[in-house]
């Protein structure tokens, strides 16, 4: 059998220092999600320094809350790997994890600063859900994320290019690209989510959308992979908190427009 070589998870050395692709994928997306945020903030009269001022705030709570959600629920093994914890740049960090930090942050900092935090999270929403789309290429780097074993066929059937089928090889098996299908996934609700913005939407509706979109995709393709973080030997912890994010997407949405919170719309604030 022909033995196919995976691609190097380092992508340079600085001295002693390794530094990894997957560090550099989530970097260029949390960038990249900053840059478009700041043009976001700028149509809704919010100050640029505002969103450089969260990010310093809302980045570290993420990465922290988003490893610390991984390793809970891999208890097992990591107490056995005390020193293994702080080592992200292996991988194992809960996107879930990261959206309660980041949520935390914003109520926290909205509070603390007096500007609406549906606002801003509106405005940060394509930017989370873009860079999601990117992060999930960091797992693939990694060959990690992954689904159930296939064959190559089953790879070539969905005509993905020879890179992608080779990472998918792994120990002897080809496998599932799960990163793949919620990376297009994420990459469609952030085409979706800046045409909800533009349209007469109302406010915190693009932030909640955006926890139902995410959320719908998660669910199912969390149902393929082999890695998931499991609430019982049964239960997919993912599955759990995704199902829970859409319903309470769902309520908030009806609520608010029942209640006349989400009375005010995005082009009556632009034009006022």
């Amino acid at each position: 059998m022909t033995q196919i070589e995976p691609l190097n998870k380092i992508a340079f050395q600085l001295g002693t220092i390794e530094v990894h692709w997957y560090g550099i994928i989530i970097g260029f997306g949390v960038i990249l999600g900053y840059l478009l945020a700041t043009r976001e903030a700028k149509k809704l009269e919010l100050k640029d320094e505002i969103i450089a001022d969260f990010l310093i705030w809302a980045l570290p709570v993420s990465i922290l809350s988003a490893r610390a959600y991984y390793v809970i629920f891999e208890w097992d093994y990591y107490r056995e790997h005390l020193n293994e914890i702080i080592a992200i740049w292996n991988g194992g960090i809960a996107i879930h994890g990261a959206v309660l930090g980041g949520i935390i942050t914003a109520i926290v900092y909205t509070k603390r600063k007096g500007i609406s935090f549906w606002k801003l999270a509106d405005i940060v929403a394509p930017s989370l859900i873009l860079g999601q789309a990117i992060g999930r290429w960091g797992n693939f780097v990694n060959q990690e994320a992954h689904g159930g074993i296939v064959s190559r066929s089953f790879l070539e059937h969905l005509k993905l290019p020879d890179f992608i089928i080779n990472q998918m090889y792994i120990d002897g098996n080809y496998y599932q690209p799960t990163f793949l299908y919620e990376s297009t996934w994420d990459l469609l609700g952030f085409v979706f989510l800046l045409f909800l913005r533009r349209t007469n939407i109302k406010r915190g509706e693009v932030f909640l959308s955006y926890l139902i979109w995410y959320s719908v995709g998660r669910f199912f393709v969390e149902g393929l992979r082999t890695d998931s973080l499991m609430l019982t030997s049964d239960l997919r912890m993912a599955q759990v908190v995704s199902i829970s994010l859409i319903l309470f997407g769902v309520t908030a949405i009806l609520y608010r427009r029942k209640k006349g919170y989400a009375a005010v719309k995005y082009k009556e604030v632009e034009q006022g």
